[in-house]
């Protein structure tokens, strides 16, 4: 998994609505999306589920849930992403199989420790930098903090927390393979543009860490 990530907020999509939004990155080339929603009802949070994963489907762009197993499993999506007081990884690939896409968050060195043999297909590091859309996580890691893992780990990393077109590249030539972004995308006036310009600062970062940028995504 390489490339730009995308992980939804309501409140930011604003009127557009997360579909639409989604739709446009989609068309810019994400890699995935992660469709997050705190304070939805299950059924809501179902429906729009159904909704994004038929959107995504004709570019062959998985769809992660945030947190929920049980929605993941209802609609089919490829995979889910937990935090450390969610359900254990462990219990998550037991329950949606070999085949699905597991994401843990990481927060503290502990967490990066934890985590080292566990059957997990990526690491978020959370957060890189500050971010005001997420505020219950421990203190950002940096770029030292993204070396420090990608020297440790033999899991793909995906930064998340404050990144956008100015530092995602930094974060890239740190050690990531991803970068996730929330208001860069949701809250952008233009998520088409915003995306296919994170996107070219990826594949630019990866070149220059001397690797082969085969993002996934229509260009």
């Amino acid at each position: 998994m390489k490339g730009v990530y995308l992980v939804t907020d309501r409140e930011l999509c604003g009127t557009r609505g997360v579909a639409a939004v989604v739709a446009a990155a989609a068309r810019a080339g994400v890699c995935c999306v992660q469709l997050r929603e705190k304070t939805a009802s299950t059924r809501r949070f179902m429906e729009t589920a159904a909704r994004i994963l038929a959107l995504l489907a004709p570019q062959r762009i998985p769809l992660i849930i945030n947190d929920r197993v049980d929605v993941a499993l209802a609609v089919g999506a490829q995979g889910v992403h937990v935090g450390q007081s969610d359900m254990p990884p462990e219990t998550a690939r037991r329950l949606m199989g070999p085949d699905a896409i597991i994401g843990l968050s990481v927060e503290t060195w502990d967490d990066v420790l934890a985590a080292r043999h566990l059957e997990v297909d990526y690491l978020g590091i959370s957060p890189v930098y500050a971010t005001p859309t997420k505020t219950d996580t421990k203190e950002p890691w940096g770029l030292a903090g993204v070396t420090r893992i990608r020297d440790f780990t033999r899991h793909p990393l995906v930064g998340i927390g404050g990144l956008d077109a100015s530092n995602a590249a930094a974060v890239i030539r740190a050690g990531a393979d991803s970068i996730a972004v929330v208001s860069a995308i949701c809250a952008a006036e233009d998520p088409f543009g915003a995306t296919a310009q994170l996107r070219e600062t990826i594949e630019q970062a990866l070149e220059e860490r001397g690797e082969k940028a085969t993002l996934e995504g229509a260009k």
